[in-house]
């Protein structure tokens, strides 16, 4: 596991502009000055606020509901998020840059152990967060958030929190993700044929929302999941059956 230092130096230096001095990142970056203290004090003590208040409802704020009862860890922060965002008029934007986070996770090595590594210390963490976000064009509220997330230890659930908020936003924009698995990429007319086929499972009012993925490894065949059942047509699951029924009857 990285140590504080090295996982901010790599972390630092792998996001910095081009135009950065390389320099500028031979070290981790302290706060030489009390007014830089103070700085990342006031936003560390907003952060904590906004996730202690994002749940409940201000003197000005209008009354949300959450569409869909969530639970754990993930589920309490998406349900907070959601709330501000709604508050805010920011559902789509938050949930675009938080899937752009993640996928930045996902192709920079070092920044998902940064977001993993429990030896960051918060003081790090947190400085990191605002330091590589307050120049980009993300929302208020996602910037918040993540700012949120470092000070509280919760950056390595950001994958889990992001799949449950856009779970919620889903139940909010009434659609049910269908999400199909095939071993080859699937025509336009299949997936419009899956998706007449699961229309059964939609209650009054619901739209179906199609995500498509390829696993070869399933050779052949399709497995679609839907809300909580999972279906699976793949010729992988046949075979290992046949395998299994031929087992038990040497």
């Amino acid at each position: 596991m990285l140590r504080s230092s090295r996982a901010l130096r790599g972390f630092l230096a792998a996001v910095a502009p081009a135009s950065a001095s390389s320099s500028a990142f031979a070290s981790p970056p302290i706060f030489t000055s009390s007014n830089e203290m103070s700085a990342i004090a006031a936003v560390s003590s907003a952060a904590c606020k906004a996730v202690r208040g994002y749940a409940a409802k201000g003197s000005t704020d209008e009354h949300v509901e959450v569409p869909l009862p969530m639970y754990g860890v993930a589920g309490k922060y998406a349900s907070a998020l959601y709330i501000t965002a709604v508050r805010r008029n920011a559902l789509e934007p938050v949930e675009a840059e938080l899937q752009q986070v993640c996928g930045a996770a996902e192709t920079i090595p070092v920044f998902a152990d940064f977001l993993k590594d429990p030896s960051v210390s918060k003081t790090v963490r947190v400085k990191a967060i605002v330091e590589i976000f307050k120049n980009t064009k993300f929302n208020d509220v996602t910037k918040n958030f993540l700012a949120v997330l470092a000070e509280n230890g919760r950056l390595s659930r950001l994958q889990q929190i992001t799949s449950a908020y856009t779970e919620l936003l889903l139940a909010h924009r009434g659609e049910v993700l269908v999400v199909v698995t095939a071993a080859l990429e699937l025509t336009k007319q299949e997936l419009e044929d899956i998706k007449n086929a699961m229309k059964g499972y939609l209650k009054s009012g619901q739209t179906l929302k199609i995500e498509q993925k390829v696993d070869r490894s399933i050779i052949g065949g399709i497995v679609v999941d839907i809300q909580d059942k999972h279906i699976d047509l793949s010729i992988d699951t046949k075979i290992k059956q046949m395998e299994k029924l031929l087992a038990e009857l040497v």
